[in-house]
């Protein structure tokens, strides 16, 4: 039967409700994984987590249960209508799914359900995308601007779809261009503070950085790593990318090696996936605006994330810990400070 998603509610409206409440509800969400796992006695489970713009929630199905026969044979990317009750377990909402099914594609297109499922960054991505074009043409030097406008480009709008990461920030259709235009807009701002940084390899740094990405995973639906993801990920992707647009507009070999170590080096930490500590004045401002933008970009999906009235968010791992959604004391207001 065809029925609305209208009255259906969201991720972060179920969230809403407190851990003592159990709560009915219908809802459709996209099914984003489905882990087949074994348990300490050896029996099989399975860790499913479903999602829409507003959030994931994870839960379990043991195998003597009918969803467990469901989600270990629906297809990863499956919008599926299911019905439960609101539970937690040890204080992270994990519903118990009671009941699912697969919602036709038909139904899918003709209610656009995908607008309401598919997470994607709030703003413009043409005017973003426009925007980083800009900033690819203010590189002065011929040839550095030449390789990173084919760097960008050459894979034609998987700049503009492509998330940022899977879970960790900006983790959404065009998430990386977001990413990136962020960092523009930053670099733009504090570089009159260090004139030590050259402004071309800089820029060129910040708008190649995680160009690997658009390599490293794959998905219309659902982010995953790609197979050569898995096998190299995006910083030996984008090294490679930034190398191959380099070696073909005839880029010097000083410039291309510190554009190189920029992308080599930018996750700041060995632990953290670089390849190498930065070493370059470029390479350390490039690696510490990523961060800043990563973090906030985590602030940032807290805030949306998490339903009206909480003191708190879920707690974030990329931060570790959660973050205060409250707004802070406005004294203009009349609220009282501490003297």
């Amino acid at each position: 039967m065809n029925r609305s998603h209208k009255n259906h509610p969201t991720v972060a409206e179920l969230k809403g409700f407190g851990e003592d409440q159990n709560v009915p509800f219908e809802g459709i969400f996209l099914l984003r994984e489905a882990a087949l796992k074994t348990a300490r006695n050896g029996s099989e489970f399975l860790s499913v987590d479903l999602g829409d713009t507003t959030g994931s929630f994870h839960f379990v199905c043991f195998s003597d249960t009918a969803t467990f026969l469901f989600f270990h044979d629906a297809p990863l990317e499956s919008v599926v209508r299911v019905q439960g009750m609101t539970e937690y377990y040890q204080n992270r909402f994990s519903p118990r799914i009671q009941f699912a099914e697969v919602v036709p594609e038909e139904e899918v297109d003709s209610q656009n359900l995908l607008d309401q499922l598919i997470p994607s960054t709030s703003e413009d991505r043409e005017e973003m995308w426009v925007e980083l074009l800009e900033f690819c043409h203010q590189i002065k030097h011929d040839a550095l601007r030449a390789a990173v406008v084919q760097a960008t480009t050459e894979m034609g709008d998987r700049f503009k779809t492509c998330a940022a990461a899977i879970g960790m920030h900006h983790a959404y259709r065009g998430g990386l261009l977001e990413h990136t235009v962020h960092l523009c807009r930053a670099c733009q701002a504090l570089l009159p503070h260090y004139p030590e940084v050259d402004q071309d390899l800089a820029l060129s740094g910040l708008i190649l950085h995680d160009v690997g990405k658009m390599l490293e995973y794959e998905g219309e639906r659902v982010t995953r790593k790609s197979r050569q993801g898995i096998l190299q990920g995006h910083v030996v992707l984008g090294y490679r990318i930034a190398r191959k647009a380099a070696l073909q507009n005839k880029l010097e070999p000083a410039l291309r090696e510190r554009l190189e170590h920029i992308i080599l080096s930018h996750q700041g930490q060995l632990e953290w996936g670089a390849a190498v500590l930065a070493a370059t004045p470029e390479a350390v401002f490039v690696s510490m605006l990523d961060n800043l933008d990563a973090k906030m970009g985590m602030v940032q999906q807290a805030l949306r994330a998490t339903p009206e009235g909480s003191e708190f968010s879920d707690y974030m791992p990329g931060l570790g810990g959660s973050v205060l959604v409250e707004p802070p004391l406005n004294p203009s207001n009349g609220d009282e400070v501490d003297g």
